[in-house]
Protein backbone atom coordinates (compact mmCIF):
# COMPACT_ATOMS: atom_id res chain seq x y z
CA UNK A 1 0.00 0.00 0.00
CA UNK A 2 3.11 2.37 0.87
CA UNK A 3 4.38 1.58 -2.65
CA UNK A 4 0.77 2.51 -4.19
CA UNK A 5 0.79 5.80 -2.28
CA UNK A 6 4.36 6.43 -3.44
CA UNK A 7 3.67 5.70 -6.99
CA UNK A 8 0.41 7.59 -7.11
CA UNK A 9 2.56 10.78 -5.75
CA UNK A 10 5.09 10.13 -8.61
CA UNK A 11 1.89 10.33 -10.87
CA UNK A 12 0.93 13.53 -9.09
CA UNK A 13 3.91 15.58 -9.63
CA UNK A 14 3.19 17.49 -12.47
CA UNK A 15 4.12 16.79 -16.35
CA UNK A 16 6.46 20.33 -17.24
CA UNK A 17 3.91 21.75 -20.29
CA UNK A 18 7.70 23.31 -21.20
CA UNK A 19 9.72 20.30 -21.57
CA UNK A 20 6.83 18.49 -23.15
CA UNK A 21 6.16 20.82 -25.89
CA UNK A 22 9.32 20.84 -26.69
CA UNK A 23 9.59 16.68 -27.18
CA UNK A 24 6.23 17.19 -29.14
CA UNK A 25 7.99 19.15 -31.65
CA UNK A 26 11.07 17.38 -31.62
CA UNK A 27 9.82 13.68 -31.56
CA UNK A 28 6.75 14.05 -34.04
CA UNK A 29 8.91 15.26 -36.61
CA UNK A 30 11.81 12.72 -35.71
CA UNK A 31 9.92 9.57 -35.16
CA UNK A 32 6.38 10.52 -36.81
CA UNK A 33 3.17 8.45 -35.48
CA UNK A 34 5.68 6.04 -33.11
CA UNK A 35 6.12 8.77 -31.07
CA UNK A 36 2.35 8.83 -29.85
CA UNK A 37 2.77 5.48 -28.17
CA UNK A 38 5.83 6.71 -26.56
CA UNK A 39 4.54 9.94 -24.59
CA UNK A 40 1.65 8.23 -23.48
CA UNK A 41 4.18 5.52 -21.61
CA UNK A 42 6.81 8.36 -20.71
CA UNK A 43 4.05 10.54 -19.29
CA UNK A 44 1.95 7.81 -16.95
CA UNK A 45 4.54 6.56 -14.76
CA UNK A 46 1.43 4.15 -13.66
CA UNK A 47 2.50 2.23 -16.25
CA UNK A 48 6.67 1.85 -15.90
CA UNK A 49 8.16 -1.15 -15.13
CA UNK A 50 10.89 -1.71 -13.40
CA UNK A 51 13.85 -5.24 -13.12
CA UNK A 52 15.63 -6.74 -10.22
CA UNK A 53 19.34 -7.12 -11.14
CA UNK A 54 20.91 -9.83 -9.06
CA UNK A 55 23.59 -9.41 -7.40
CA UNK A 56 26.13 -12.27 -7.44
CA UNK A 57 28.13 -11.61 -4.47
CA UNK A 58 25.25 -11.46 -2.02
CA UNK A 59 23.23 -14.20 -3.53
CA UNK A 60 19.60 -15.63 -2.56
CA UNK A 61 17.67 -18.58 -3.55
CA UNK A 62 15.03 -17.25 -1.76
CA UNK A 63 14.91 -14.01 -3.62
CA UNK A 64 14.31 -15.54 -6.83
CA UNK A 65 11.61 -17.88 -5.29
CA UNK A 66 10.03 -14.69 -4.62
CA UNK A 67 10.49 -13.53 -8.16
CA UNK A 68 9.27 -16.65 -9.55
CA UNK A 69 5.72 -16.66 -7.38
CA UNK A 70 5.52 -12.53 -7.87
CA UNK A 71 5.16 -13.39 -11.51
CA UNK A 72 9.07 -12.33 -13.14
CA UNK A 73 10.70 -14.15 -15.43
CA UNK A 74 14.70 -13.86 -16.82
CA UNK A 75 14.92 -10.61 -18.57
CA UNK A 76 17.59 -11.84 -21.01
CA UNK A 77 17.25 -15.55 -22.56
CA UNK A 78 19.67 -17.23 -25.30
CA UNK A 79 20.52 -17.17 -27.85
CA UNK A 80 22.29 -13.88 -27.56
CA UNK A 81 25.92 -13.33 -28.53
CA UNK A 82 27.42 -12.51 -25.27
CA UNK A 83 24.97 -13.71 -21.73
CA UNK A 84 27.38 -15.02 -19.16
CA UNK A 85 25.40 -17.17 -16.52
CA UNK A 86 26.27 -15.08 -13.93
CA UNK A 87 24.05 -12.10 -15.23
CA UNK A 88 20.38 -12.47 -13.49
CA UNK A 89 18.15 -9.93 -14.50
CA UNK A 90 14.63 -10.28 -13.73
CA UNK A 91 11.68 -8.45 -15.36
CA UNK A 92 7.74 -9.12 -15.58
CA UNK A 93 4.58 -7.47 -18.07
CA UNK A 94 3.02 -5.81 -14.94
CA UNK A 95 4.17 -2.05 -13.75
CA UNK A 96 5.53 -1.61 -10.31
CA UNK A 97 8.62 -1.60 -8.60
CA UNK A 98 9.92 -4.57 -6.48
CA UNK A 99 10.92 -2.47 -2.73
CA UNK A 100 14.54 -1.08 -3.07
CA UNK A 101 16.58 -2.20 -0.37
CA UNK A 102 18.25 0.29 2.22
CA UNK A 103 22.10 0.68 2.26
CA UNK A 104 23.71 -0.86 5.62
CA UNK A 105 26.93 -0.75 6.24
CA UNK A 106 28.84 -3.58 6.14
CA UNK A 107 26.51 -5.66 4.25
CA UNK A 108 26.19 -5.99 0.37
CA UNK A 109 22.59 -5.59 -1.15
CA UNK A 110 21.16 -8.56 -2.83
CA UNK A 111 19.64 -6.41 -5.90
CA UNK A 112 20.01 -3.59 -7.97
CA UNK A 113 16.64 -2.22 -9.50
CA UNK A 114 16.63 -0.43 -12.75
CA UNK A 115 15.75 0.40 -16.35
CA UNK A 116 16.30 -3.43 -18.05
CA UNK A 117 17.00 -1.66 -21.11
CA UNK A 118 20.21 -0.57 -19.32
CA UNK A 119 21.59 -3.28 -19.66
CA UNK A 120 21.95 -3.37 -23.25
CA UNK A 121 25.03 -1.22 -23.13
CA UNK A 122 26.68 -3.58 -20.89
CA UNK A 123 25.73 -6.96 -23.25
CA UNK A 124 27.10 -5.14 -26.39
CA UNK A 125 30.28 -4.49 -24.80
CA UNK A 126 30.94 -7.93 -24.20
CA UNK A 127 33.36 -7.86 -21.03
CA UNK A 128 35.90 -10.71 -20.55
CA UNK A 129 38.30 -11.38 -17.53
CA UNK A 130 41.04 -10.03 -17.48
CA UNK A 131 40.34 -6.83 -19.78
CA UNK A 132 41.07 -3.66 -18.59
CA UNK A 133 37.91 -1.27 -18.63
CA UNK A 134 36.77 1.88 -18.68
CA UNK A 135 32.91 3.25 -17.60
CA UNK A 136 33.50 6.86 -18.35
CA UNK A 137 30.55 8.67 -16.83
CA UNK A 138 29.89 5.72 -14.53
CA UNK A 139 27.58 7.44 -12.01
CA UNK A 140 24.95 6.39 -10.80
CA UNK A 141 26.82 2.84 -10.92
CA UNK A 142 24.27 0.69 -12.14
CA UNK A 143 25.89 -0.28 -15.24
CA UNK A 144 29.27 -0.78 -13.08
CA UNK A 145 27.68 -3.15 -11.08
CA UNK A 146 26.22 -5.39 -13.84
CA UNK A 147 29.76 -4.83 -15.75
CA UNK A 148 30.72 -6.97 -12.46
CA UNK A 149 28.05 -9.08 -12.54
CA UNK A 150 29.79 -10.68 -16.14
CA UNK A 151 33.11 -10.80 -16.22
CA UNK A 152 36.44 -9.87 -13.57
CA UNK A 153 38.34 -7.03 -15.19
CA UNK A 154 42.16 -6.62 -14.89
CA UNK A 155 41.82 -3.36 -13.86
CA UNK A 156 38.51 -1.74 -13.51
CA UNK A 157 38.52 2.26 -13.84
CA UNK A 158 35.07 4.10 -13.00
CA UNK A 159 34.91 7.58 -13.47
CA UNK A 160 32.54 10.54 -13.08
CA UNK A 161 33.32 13.82 -12.99
CA UNK A 162 30.25 15.06 -11.05
CA UNK A 163 31.20 15.51 -7.44
CA UNK A 164 27.59 14.70 -5.90
CA UNK A 165 27.23 12.00 -8.59
CA UNK A 166 30.94 10.55 -7.68
CA UNK A 167 29.85 10.34 -4.43
CA UNK A 168 26.62 9.03 -5.05
CA UNK A 169 28.82 5.86 -7.41
CA UNK A 170 30.94 5.08 -4.22
CA UNK A 171 28.26 4.52 -2.11
CA UNK A 172 26.70 2.14 -4.93
CA UNK A 173 30.01 0.43 -5.30
CA UNK A 174 30.03 -0.20 -1.07
CA UNK A 175 26.57 -1.46 -1.59
CA UNK A 176 27.22 -4.27 -3.96
CA UNK A 177 31.15 -4.78 -4.40
CA UNK A 178 32.87 -7.04 -1.75
CA UNK A 179 35.73 -5.67 -0.01
CA UNK A 180 38.61 -7.36 -1.96
CA UNK A 181 37.12 -6.82 -5.30
CA UNK A 182 36.58 -3.34 -4.44
CA UNK A 183 40.59 -2.75 -4.18
CA UNK A 184 40.61 -3.87 -8.06
CA UNK A 185 38.09 -0.71 -8.65
CA UNK A 186 39.72 2.84 -9.36
CA UNK A 187 37.08 5.77 -9.12
CA UNK A 188 37.92 8.96 -10.58
CA UNK A 189 36.88 11.99 -10.44
CA UNK A 190 38.67 13.32 -14.16
CA UNK A 191 37.25 15.17 -16.53
CA UNK A 192 36.02 12.84 -19.02
CA UNK A 193 37.27 14.99 -22.42
CA UNK A 194 40.38 14.89 -20.89
CA UNK A 195 41.03 10.65 -20.29
CA UNK A 196 42.46 10.08 -23.87
CA UNK A 197 44.92 12.11 -23.10
CA UNK A 198 45.75 11.08 -19.84
CA UNK A 199 45.37 7.75 -20.05
CA UNK A 200 46.34 7.27 -24.17
CA UNK A 201 45.58 3.68 -25.73
CA UNK A 202 45.07 1.93 -21.94
CA UNK A 203 41.49 0.16 -22.13
CA UNK A 204 40.46 -3.00 -23.89
CA UNK A 205 36.99 -1.94 -23.53
CA UNK A 206 35.20 1.76 -22.53
CA UNK A 207 31.93 2.21 -21.68
CA UNK A 208 30.42 5.78 -22.57
CA UNK A 209 27.12 6.42 -20.86
CA UNK A 210 27.51 9.89 -21.83
CA UNK A 211 25.25 12.62 -19.89
CA UNK A 212 22.89 13.49 -22.33
CA UNK A 213 19.01 15.00 -21.64
CA UNK A 214 16.81 12.62 -19.96
CA UNK A 215 13.51 12.16 -21.50
CA UNK A 216 11.85 10.33 -18.58
CA UNK A 217 13.35 12.68 -15.45
CA UNK A 218 13.24 15.87 -17.97
CA UNK A 219 9.54 15.59 -18.36
CA UNK A 220 8.78 15.68 -14.41
CA UNK A 221 10.79 18.93 -13.89
CA UNK A 222 9.45 20.80 -11.01
CA UNK A 223 11.38 23.57 -11.64
CA UNK A 224 10.55 25.51 -14.77
CA UNK A 225 12.86 28.22 -15.16
CA UNK A 226 15.55 25.05 -14.65
CA UNK A 227 13.42 23.18 -17.10
CA UNK A 228 13.50 25.98 -19.71
CA UNK A 229 17.33 26.28 -18.88
CA UNK A 230 17.94 22.44 -19.92
CA UNK A 231 16.08 22.95 -22.84
CA UNK A 232 18.18 25.91 -23.95
CA UNK A 233 21.67 24.17 -23.45
CA UNK A 234 20.24 20.91 -24.55
CA UNK A 235 21.66 21.81 -27.93
CA UNK A 236 25.48 21.71 -26.22
CA UNK A 237 25.00 18.28 -24.94
CA UNK A 238 25.90 16.74 -28.67
CA UNK A 239 29.66 18.90 -28.46
CA UNK A 240 30.66 17.41 -25.04
CA UNK A 241 28.97 13.51 -26.14
CA UNK A 242 31.48 14.20 -29.34
CA UNK A 243 34.29 15.24 -26.95
CA UNK A 244 34.13 12.44 -24.53
CA UNK A 245 33.58 9.60 -27.27
CA UNK A 246 36.74 11.33 -29.17
CA UNK A 247 38.86 10.83 -25.45
CA UNK A 248 37.36 7.22 -25.44
CA UNK A 249 38.66 6.79 -28.33
CA UNK A 250 41.71 7.66 -27.58
CA UNK A 251 41.88 5.87 -24.44
CA UNK A 252 41.27 2.62 -25.82
CA UNK A 253 43.63 0.19 -27.57
CA UNK A 254 43.95 -0.83 -30.66
CA UNK A 255 41.24 -3.90 -31.36
CA UNK A 256 39.53 -2.59 -28.40
CA UNK A 257 35.86 -1.43 -28.57
CA UNK A 258 33.46 0.70 -27.39
CA UNK A 259 29.86 1.30 -26.67
CA UNK A 260 28.26 4.84 -26.52
CA UNK A 261 24.80 4.63 -24.89
CA UNK A 262 22.12 7.66 -23.81
CA UNK A 263 18.86 7.01 -22.41
CA UNK A 264 17.20 9.90 -24.65
CA UNK A 265 15.09 9.66 -28.13
CA UNK A 266 16.81 12.53 -29.56
CA UNK A 267 18.62 12.04 -33.06
CA UNK A 268 21.04 14.85 -32.21
CA UNK A 269 22.54 13.23 -29.35
CA UNK A 270 22.16 9.94 -30.46
CA UNK A 271 22.80 8.61 -34.63
CA UNK A 272 24.24 12.09 -35.36
CA UNK A 273 27.56 12.27 -32.73
CA UNK A 274 28.10 8.52 -34.01
CA UNK A 275 27.90 9.79 -37.56
CA UNK A 276 29.80 12.40 -36.63
CA UNK A 277 32.57 10.27 -34.97
CA UNK A 278 32.66 7.63 -37.63
CA UNK A 279 32.96 10.52 -40.41
CA UNK A 280 36.04 12.62 -38.42
CA UNK A 281 38.08 9.46 -36.51
CA UNK A 282 39.80 7.47 -39.49
CA UNK A 283 40.56 4.49 -37.08
CA UNK A 284 37.36 3.49 -35.64
CA UNK A 285 34.72 1.30 -37.79
CA UNK A 286 30.86 0.33 -36.48
CA UNK A 287 30.34 -2.64 -34.94
CA UNK A 288 27.32 -4.97 -35.95
CA UNK A 289 24.95 -5.43 -33.22
CA UNK A 290 22.03 -6.72 -34.87
CA UNK A 291 21.97 -9.84 -32.97
CA UNK A 292 21.49 -8.65 -30.19
CA UNK A 293 18.25 -6.47 -30.88
CA UNK A 294 17.17 -9.45 -32.97
CA UNK A 295 18.27 -12.13 -29.17
CA UNK A 296 16.12 -9.65 -27.08
CA UNK A 297 13.07 -8.30 -29.31
CA UNK A 298 10.62 -10.50 -27.16
CA UNK A 299 11.01 -7.90 -24.79
CA UNK A 300 12.33 -4.64 -26.09
CA UNK A 301 10.27 -2.55 -28.79
CA UNK A 302 13.22 -1.26 -31.04
CA UNK A 303 13.29 1.74 -33.81
CA UNK A 304 13.43 0.55 -36.82
CA UNK A 305 15.41 1.82 -39.59
CA UNK A 306 18.54 2.17 -37.66
CA UNK A 307 21.50 0.93 -38.95
CA UNK A 308 23.41 -1.95 -37.64
CA UNK A 309 26.03 -0.78 -35.17
CA UNK A 310 22.95 1.06 -33.38
CA UNK A 311 19.62 0.42 -31.20
CA UNK A 312 17.03 2.55 -30.01
CA UNK A 313 14.80 0.75 -27.29
CA UNK A 314 10.95 2.61 -27.45
CA UNK A 315 9.07 2.44 -24.65
CA UNK A 316 5.38 0.66 -24.71
CA UNK A 317 3.11 -0.62 -22.68
CA UNK A 318 3.72 -3.87 -21.21
CA UNK A 319 7.66 -3.41 -22.35
CA UNK A 320 7.66 0.19 -20.91
CA UNK A 321 11.84 -0.09 -21.13
CA UNK A 322 13.88 2.70 -22.66
CA UNK A 323 14.44 4.96 -24.37
CA UNK A 324 17.96 3.68 -24.36
CA UNK A 325 19.94 4.42 -27.37
CA UNK A 326 23.17 1.65 -27.89
CA UNK A 327 26.08 2.12 -30.32
CA UNK A 328 29.08 -0.10 -30.46
CA UNK A 329 32.41 1.00 -32.22
CA UNK A 330 35.82 -0.36 -32.61
CA UNK A 331 39.45 1.18 -32.62
CA UNK A 332 41.35 -0.20 -35.39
Amino acid sequence: LKLENKTKRKLQKQICQVVLDHFEKQYTRELGDTWTNVRDVLTYPLCWQYAVLLNKFSQSAELENTLHVKGYHPAFQGPLPYLPASLKCYIRRTPGRFPAQKHQAGKLKEYYLLNAASLLPVLALEVKDGEDVLDLCAAPGGKSVAILQCAYPGQFHCNEYDDLRSRWLKKTIESFIPDPLTNLIMVSKLDGTQIGDLKPELYDKILVDAPCSNDRSWLFSSDIQQATLRLIQRKELSFLQFQLLRSAIKALRPGGSLVYSTCTLSKAENSDVINLILNSCSNVMPVDISELAKAVSQEFTFLSGTQQHELLVLPEKGRAWGPMYVAKLKKM
